[in-house]
């Protein structure tokens, strides 16, 4: 008759042990969240700037092979018809890509000693944060 009277002990967790537990899972969430928002962020301007690689390979063969960097339509001195290349928005061969709510532009500049093309990237919009190679300036 010794075990009938005993208390059985109690199985469960406690409100304050919850209560902990629900605040360390908010405490990770704000921390998890801005770095999550981050990584999206730089995940479009890394799409955005890859997805342009075909254009640029296409401004880059129209410079060496006719020396201009105008990527709009047109007729060659020579009869050449060229096609218009894609996102190319201007005749200084910058190329432009929306993603996402934010603006990547690649602009080349010819180098005057070796003839080569150098690339500028900016990254620009509402949640642009910079990636590798590129800056960040304000929205136009």
């Amino acid at each position: 008759m010794k075990g009938i009277n005993q208390i059985k002990t109690a199985k469960g967790f406690t409100l304050i042990e919850l209560m902990i537990v629900v605040a360390i899972i908010g405490i990770l969430a704000a921390i998890a969240l801005p770095a999550y928002q981050d990584y999206v962020a730089k995940a479009n301007a890394t799409n955005a700037v890859a997805s342009m690689s075909g254009s640029k390979i296409k401004v880059g063969e129209r410079y060496s092979v006719y020396n201009t960097l105008n990527c709009n339509a047109h007729t060659t001195a020579s009869g050449d018809v060229l096609t218009a290349i894609p996102y190319c928005k201007n005749t200084s061969g910058a190329i432009e890509l929306l993603e996402s709510g934010i603006t990547a532009t690649l602009t080349p500049t010819a180098s005057s000693t070796t003839g080569e093309l150098e690339w500028a990237c900016t990254l620009s919009g509402t949640g642009a944060v910079a990636i590798k190679n590129c800056t960040v300036t304000a929205a136009p």
